[in-house]
């Protein structure tokens, strides 16, 4: 029999979570954000349950591609846009959007033949300081672009900083000003924006972790009225049981030490599976229908948890790491983290199925 561990991936709670971000952005269509392999989900066996968005967006030409041959016909957005001159060839022979965020990109595009129209989104750099033009360069680059008869169509595209957080400034209004002015289609607003700032909504929207039913801002409880689902469910199983006494300790570095009686139990989890080495004690595990915590540090391939108060639990019992029971931002905020490293950085070595 293989090594108990496994995760879950459900198929009907993509379809639920999608149908949730169209209660709340009115009009405007849904850009499905796919990318790092859909979040660790797997393109190639969740994009099926995805089929009712507008639209696909990935980082590079490999998932686009992969979704061409999957069957899908629809638009595919490159985030990130190209990185070398002849993946323009590409964009253009699989009929793909693009993002545009630096000069150089303009000039491949002003001397490159195409045998189809692009498409194109514009990105202006709104705070973040990674892609995009300028506030004072953007209006003279979306004109440039205008007066190019291989442009088929042009987006006004930005990415916001701190829009997933619920209170205070997180929107650069100065610059939404600058996309009005413009009068052209535009796509500005993220996860957080769209849950949080339905005056960013625009015309398309780019959804990425909450379809994959965690939080923008890392904190469950401010998604959890919205009733979004989990997307992956990492599990595993009981695979010892010790009694300790007080004084004894647990794991490499001796990190925990009891000072009363407990039942413990070492579950078939490390990090080489993508748990978080750096969870610390306490740090929330669902076990036999109830929460229990993590006790000491985590290995390679095991972790142990406390089940003094799970009566029930023996050798073979189902432990969920995250999930369905147990919101992985509460996983991620306990370790210091964030849910989309965690579906991110699920181990090849942890066998996957699909339900639903």
């Amino acid at each position: 029999m293989p090594r108990p561990i496994s995760a879950v991936i459900h198929l009907q709670n993509f379809r639920h979570n999608l149908s949730i971000v169209r209660k709340q952005i009115g009009q405007a269509k849904i850009w499905a954000v796919m990318k790092a392999d859909g979040y660790g989900h797997g393109i190639k066996s969740i994009w099926r349950a995805l089929s009712d968005t507008d639209g696909f967006a990935v980082l590079d030409l490999n998932e686009a591609i992969l979704l061409r041959q999957e069957g899908w016909k629809g638009p595919i957005l490159l985030l990130e846009g190209f990185f070398h001159s002849e993946d323009l060839l590409i964009i253009d022979q699989y009929n793909l959007a693009t993002s545009v965020h630096s000069e150089w990109q303009l000039a491949v595009i002003e001397n490159t033949t195409l045998n189809n129209p692009l498409a194109l989104y514009i990105k202006l750099n709104s705070g973040m300081n990674r892609l995009g033009f300028s506030t004072d360069e953007y209006e003279s680059v979306v004109r440039r672009l205008q007066g190019m008869h291989k442009i088929s169509a042009i987006t006004l595209m930005s990415h916001f900083a701190n829009s997933d957080l619920k209170t205070g400034t997180q929107v650069p209004h100065q610059q939404i000003k600058q996309f009005d002015s413009l009068s052209l289609p535009t796509c500005i607003a993220n996860s957080g924006a769209a849950l949080w700032h339905s005056d960013t909504h625009y015309d398309w929207i780019r959804t990425g972790i909450v379809l994959y039913g965690a939080s923008p801002s890392g904190k469950w409880k401010d998604i959890a009225h919205y009733n979004l689902k989990a997307t992956m469910t990492l599990r595993s199983e009981i695979i010892a049981i010790h009694h300790i006494k007080p004084g004894q300790s647990i794991g490499y570095g001796s990190k925990f030490t009891a000072v009363k009686p407990m039942r413990i139990a070492t579950v078939a989890c490390g990090y080489a599976d993508g748990y978080p080495r750096h969870a610390p004690t306490g740090t929330p595990v669902w076990c036999n229908g109830l929460k229990s915590t993590l006790l000491g540090a985590v290995s390679m391939d095991m972790l142990t948890i406390d089940i003094t108060e799970c009566a029930n639990a023996k050798i073979g019992t189902n432990v969920e790491l995250w999930g369905e029971n147990l919101p992985i931002d509460d996983v991620a905020q306990a370790s210091g983290t964030i849910g989309y490293e965690l579906m991110c950085a699920l181990a090849k070595r942890v066998p996957i199925s699909y339900s639903g």
